[in-house]
């Protein structure tokens, strides 16, 4: 799975709480911040899954 692919479904997931959270009411600077550290979270959940495993070195002697 790609990075940008990744985001972009993390990114849809914070907009539907986000937007589900207003609905019910809660204060705005709190949506934000919650967003902002699901952002958080998000990429560095995408880079942890996306990234390329380092080669094995060789063993030296």
């Amino acid at each position: 799975m790609s990075f940008g692919l990744y985001m972009l479904g993390f990114i849809i997931l914070i907009g539907g709480l986000a937007w589900g959270a207003i609905v019910a009411g809660a204060p705005q600077i709190y949506v934000i911040i919650g967003a902002v550290i699901l952002l958080g979270i998000g990429i560095l959940s995408a880079v942890k899954r996306t990234r390329a495993k380092d080669p094995a070195a060789p063993p030296s002697h």
